[in-house]
């Protein structure tokens, strides 16, 4: 899973790590890039934060594109590596296409990738979740809110993502045979106002839809919305991803079945010290393969009230 509002939040979080002292410009800068504004970033940026009194030494900065395009997001490396940056960590954009980019980064500084692999570029390593796991895991959410089967639609930000593509290459081999279809899957480049719309589009073209998945964070809310106003909560099944508060209140008032959520948390805290000892010298953290699972969680309303608990502790970190 993203505009304006993070722009205030991106400069506050700058403060408040102490970015605009005199010390930071003595300090090694790691870079936390991710692929477009969002207020799932906000669980990232608490990690960071978290990393960041560990790590005194060491200047921790969140960077918000604004706007989600891979040329956005290379002029920012590109910035970030002239600056003198120890580190990158990015959340690619369009990894297939960005590859000769992110090697050109990754010959300049240190470079690892969450969120959304680029496993053929020359990253040192990858920590995140399997998003084929956890469209599995979405895949087995709709197979229960759909026992006698049905037609969904996904809506999603970015299609050429790794992480979208796995998680769309996940639900359908997990609902592979049975009456439940995956029929279309809709992009909207990260875009609010066309996420939205393409939900209303699908609910006119397809009155017969049975499921709306919702793949990036945004997406959830925007299916809740458009079927609240339509009178639809509860007639059509909701899967989601990530825990938006919209999300997660769907799932407690039983209008979403389930939600599969990351641990972006954890991506920021793990990622920026991991960075760190790379640099360091101890890679021990990294391994063979250079990929650091995060396991994904999903969320029904058997669980969403002690998950939502622990996320109001974790942001307050």
């Amino acid at each position: 899973m993203k505009r304006l509002l993070l722009a205030g939040v991106s400069i506050a979080f700058a403060m408040s790590l102490g970015l605009g002292s005199v010390n930071a410009a003595d300090k090694k800068v790691l870079a936390f890039v991710v692929n477009g504004a969002s207020d799932f970033w906000k669980i990232a940026e608490a990690g960071v934060k978290k990393a960041q009194g560990e790590l005194p030494n060491y200047n921790l900065q969140l960077k918000y594109p604004e706007q989600a395009a891979a040329a956005v997001q290379q002029r920012m490396m590109d910035d970030l590596v002239a600056a003198g940056a120890a580190g990158i960590m990015v959340s690619a954009v369009d990894p297939k296409n960005q590859v000769e980019h992110l090697n050109k980064i990754a010959s300049q500084t240190l470079l690892f990738t969450t969120d959304s692999d680029a496993p053929n570029s020359k990253r040192i390593a990858y920590i995140g979740s399997s998003n084929v796991d956890l469209g599995k895991d979405a895949g087995k959410l709709m197979l229960k809110a759909l026992p006698n089967g049905g037609k969904c639609v996904g809506f999603v930000g970015l299609p050429g993502a790794d992480n979208a593509r796995e998680r769309i290459e996940g639900v359908k081999e997990t609902i592979k045979g049975s009456k439940v279809e995956l029929v279309d899957v809709r992009g909207d480049e990260i875009d609010q106002t066309r996420a939205k719309r393409n939900v209303e589009d699908i609910l006119a073209a397809m009155p017969d839809v049975s499921c709306l998945v919702g793949f990036y964070s945004y997406n959830t809310p925007r299916i809740y919305e458009v079927l609240k106003e339509a009178g639809k909560l509860g007639k059509i099944q909701i899967i989601g991803f990530d825990e938006d508060p919209i999300t997660l209140g769907g799932v407690k008032e039983g209008a979403i079945a389930g939600t599969v959520v990351q641990q972006p948390f954890e991506w920021g805290y793990q990622g920026m010290k991991l960075m760190a000892k790379y640099i360091e010298g101890d890679k021990s953290g990294v391994p063979a393969n250079g990929i650091i699972i995060v396991p994904g969680k999903v969320i029904d309303k058997s669980n969403v009230d002690d998950f939502m608990t622990s996320m109001k502790a974790m942001l307050k970190k």
